[in-house]
């Protein structure tokens, strides 16, 4: 049988890519990816030659995508998939591809490299001991306040990723169902303007409330803990690394 290889891809800083992760995509016969252009500049950059045959695995197009890649893996063909940054499948597309892959007796061969997730459990403060990470929060009221509401009594401090223009918004809700538990918003990780705003949630709320930014964040939260609770008049701390 063949090997179907997930590779994690640069989250900002090219220098952050590994000699596996050039040589695994040297090797390909295929590669699929979220966006054929995003990652035909990053090869470009990368001065990696692309492989022979390259297509799109995004969110709408996954489920047919990983029939096609399955077809090429029987016939002994060796193909990746990467998504435009940090791991596939970890809120990127390729879960049906390897659950496709895995039902048909493949190997899964995972290639290290960067995620948001570890890199900003690390410089938030709060406790990486244990962690539960969330993904993205819906974008309805209703269904984003239940998505939060499961986690209310868990001790695990929790991760979400979210859009730059709904930040203030999970903030806010965030604080009305878990209180004002001490958060972090991690922004712009591995790049030049690096931040991390570290603070209870009403703060962070108020500070993100009309304010713009660039790219995802990353919002870590601490657990059901009164150690991380904080009373509304806490000042925000904030660090640029």
């Amino acid at each position: 049988m063949s090997e179907l290889y997930i590779i994690a891809t640069p989250i900002g800083n090219l220098s952050d890519v590994s000699q596996r992760v050039i040589e695994t995509i040297k090797s390909l016969d295929a590669l699929a990816c979220e966006d054929t252009r995003h990652t035909g500049n990053l090869l470009h950059l990368l001065g990696i030659e692309r492989p022979p045959l390259v297509f799109s695995n995004h969110e709408f197009n996954e489920k047919q995508t990983a029939s096609r890649i399955v077809g090429l893996l029987n016939e002994g063909k060796k193909v990746g998939i990467c998504s435009d940054a940090g791991y596939p499948l970890i809120s990127d597309p390729g879960y049906p591809a390897v659950r496709a892959a895995i039902e048909a007796g493949h190997t899964i061969v995972p290639i290290p490299g960067a995620s948001a997730v570890p890199l900003a459990l690390i410089i938030s403060g709060l406790p990486t001991s244990s962690y539960t990470f969330k993904g993205f929060a819906p974008r309805k009221p209703g269904a984003r306040r239940a998505f939060l509401e499961m986690e209310t009594e868990m001790p695990h401090t929790l991760v979400f990723y979210e859009s730059p223009f709904r930040i203030g918004k999970l903030l806010e809700e965030a604080a009305e169902v878990y209180g004002n538990r001490q958060a972090a918003v991690c922004l712009e990780l591995t790049k030049q303007f690096e931040r991390c705003d570290r603070a209870p949630l009403l703060e962070l709320a108020a500070a993100y409330k009309d304010r713009k930014v660039k790219g995802e964040a990353v919002i870590v939260i601490a657990g059901n803990n009164p150690k991380f609770i904080e009373e509304p008049e806490d000042d925000l701390v904030s660090q640029e690394v």
